[in-house]
């Protein structure tokens, strides 16, 4: 199984087969507009606009599950992310991540890769104490811990890396320069 197996929704509603992005480099994000780490959405339009032509593409996938901060539907999520931070890569429909009603392409994505904890800077240890209090045991599975999470895929389709939302995304980029 590769990320090309999956289908997922579009904003307008219509099925979008991940087959469509067949041998591109593929950084799949769970986003949210009102987040500490939203500005992320002007480093993410950077590096695709570096890189589109190369093979990029960022697959955004609006979620409300972290603090309830992807508030609104799908046009005023998109309105929000065109109008603030400019992005012109592809924006899907609001989704879950985790749990009974996550869409199938999130659970093969944590199926197939372990949390490795936050970066040992205020931010990450702030987000393991947060963590902590609603579950003792988070950093024994796979799921999404919050918005800005990110997973990297290969030209064939295939997961090469996780990032938790607080890694430096230089390394995020060096990592798709690597694959591009």
């Amino acid at each position: 199984m590769n990320v090309y197996d999956f289908t997922v929704k579009a904003q307008d509603g219509s099925e979008v087969s991940l087959s469509d992005y067949r041998g591109k480099v593929l950084l799949i994000v769970n986003t949210a507009t009102g987040c500490g780490f939203t500005p992320q959405y002007d480093d993410l339009q950077d590096l695709y606009d570096e890189h589109q032509n190369d093979g990029l593409e960022i697959l955004d996938f609006p979620c409300n599950q972290f603090g309830e901060q992807a508030p609104g539907d799908d046009e005023e999520i998109h309105s929000f992310c065109t109008g603030r931070y400019g992005i012109t890569f592809p924006q899907f429909s609001k989704i879950d991540v985790n749990g009974e009603n996550a869409i199938p392409l999130y659970k093969w994505l944590t199926e197939n890769t372990t949390f490795e904890g936050f970066d040992k800077n205020p931010m990450g240890l702030m987000m393991t104490q947060m963590l902590k209090k609603a579950d003792k045991d988070f950093k024994n599975n796979s799921s999404v811990k919050w918005n800005f999470t990110k997973f990297l895929i290969n030209r064939e389709g295939e997961i090469v890396a996780r990032f938790e939302p607080m890694t430096n995304l230089k390394k995020v980029k060096e990592k798709v320069e690597d694959l591009l």
